[in-house]
């Protein structure tokens, strides 16, 4: 039997086993989205349509086009009514039309480096080259985001023009720079200097800090919140009887 263990614990030995983690990234960076939906909320903000107050406004977006043009509706309507706007969700129910278009949604991306750049090395007999990596004695990359915003506003029933507003910008920037290969640090104005510490709120959260709890106060048991005592007088210990020997 001992001959049959030391078999069994070597092939044991042999086994081996491995686990993958499989990560999948998107398209698109994060960073790219919120500088075009930063260039977006500053230049739709920009936007102010000189319409009457007893006017129903309806926005018509189907010249509207660009990277997350979605969003950027959005947030064209989201201010207009932050603004007052009245707006109806049917041409046949709106006063006034409200062409909104898009000269420019997107990014631009410069870089500029002091250094030796990447180059790959030939090796003979070998499939792919080695590459070799960049050496950065001063480096710059920045990335922008840019939107321009227009609209003209005419009557639904006479088509005859109300308001007009030249193209509106935003811009939003992310600036990377490296000194001597190790030392790099990022500039950027998308994100709130508390964006990242903020704490959100959950209902769990919520009901926890609302859930009432007792004290002791000099008058007995009361709630936390401050409410009078149920008793007006003070609680006394109990004395417990000696027990007889």
């Amino acid at each position: 039997m001992i001959k049959y263990g030391i078999i069994i614990s070597c092939l044991l030995l042999t086994l081996s086993s491995c686990t993958t983690n499989i990560q999948s990234n998107p398209a698109r960076t994060a960073t790219e989205e919120m500088l075009i939906s930063t260039a977006s909320d500053r230049a739709a903000e920009k936007l102010m349509p000189e319409i009457p107050a007893d006017k129903t406004v309806f926005i018509e977006s189907s010249n509207f086009e660009g990277t997350d043009g979605k969003y950027a509706i959005a947030s064209i309507r989201s201010h207009l009514l932050q603004g007052g706007i009245r707006l109806a969700n049917d041409k046949k129910n709106a006063d006034i039309i409200l062409e909104i278009r898009a000269g420019a949604l997107s990014t631009d991306r410069k870089s500029f480096m002091i250094g030796i750049p990447q180059f790959n090395i030939p090796i003979p007999l070998a499939s792919s080259p080695l590459p070799f990596p960049e050496i950065s004695f001063y480096g710059k990359e920045e990335q922008k985001g840019v939107a321009k915003f227009a609209y003209a506003a005419y009557d639904s029933k006479k088509g005859t023009l109300v308001a007009v507003q030249e193209p509106q910008y935003g811009f939003s920037h992310s600036i990377k720079k490296t000194v001597l290969v190790l030392i790099s640090w990022t500039d950027s104005d998308y994100l709130p200097e508390n964006a990242e510490t903020e704490k959100i709120v959950t209902n769990e959260d919520s009901q926890k800090e609302a859930k009432p709890h007792m004290e002791i106060n000099g008058n007995g048991y009361s709630p936390a919140s401050g409410a009078p005592s149920t008793s007006s007088q003070p609680i006394q210990p109990k004395t417990l009887p000696a027990i007889a020997r």
